[in-house]
This record gives structure tokens, sequence and C-alpha cells, in this order.
């Protein structure tokens, strides 16, 4: 029994040779590198972000717009037949997507 070579890796063995991979000039470490996603970038950003919002002294709720609602829902003839097709309408939208 013959074996004549291992095809695949004579492949990768040439392909490599004759790719001409060059290691990059200039100060580069020998050590590990650790590349961070765009994706992880964008939620560290938020996080802080949001830590920063969480530290300031703005108030959750809008008490001026709740005021304004709680007014328009008592007065009878704010609640009508287009307000409640509208409002329907609003949470099929939010609950089918």
């Amino acid at each position: 029994m013959k074996i004549q070579g291992l095809n695949g890796v004579e492949q990768v063995q040439n392909l490599k040779k004759s790719a001409g991979i060059e290691k990059p000039a200039g100060n580069v470490s020998s050590g590990p590198t650790v590349n961070i996603s765009k994706t992880a970038v964008n939620r560290e950003d938020f996080l802080r972000a949001l830590e920063i919002v969480k530290s300031a002294d703005t108030p959750d709720v809008r008490a001026d717009r709740v005021a304004e609602l709680k007014a328009k829902i008592n007065d009878p003839a704010y609640i009508n037949e287009s307000i409640i097709k509208l409002t329907a309408d609003r949470v099929v939208d939010l609950l089918l997507g």
C-alpha cells in the first residue's frame, strides 16, 4: 500500500505560501487581542446613558400630562365613539405588533 500524499493539507500549505501572508509591520504586541463588536459598544453607551438618567433628579412620571389626561377622561364630552375606536385600534396594534 502506497500513500501518495494528503491533498487537503498540501493545498492549504501551498495556499499560505502563494498568498504571501505577512505579519503587520510596526509596534504590534504578540499577546492576546480583544475585538469589541459595534453592538457591544452601543450597548455600553446605552447603559452609561441610562445610569446618567437614573442618577438625575428627573421624575419618571410627568404629573402635568397625567393631570391633563385625567381631566379629559372625566369630561363626558371627550369620550365619544371616535376616541373609543382610536383607543381600541391602538390597543390591537400594540398586542399584534
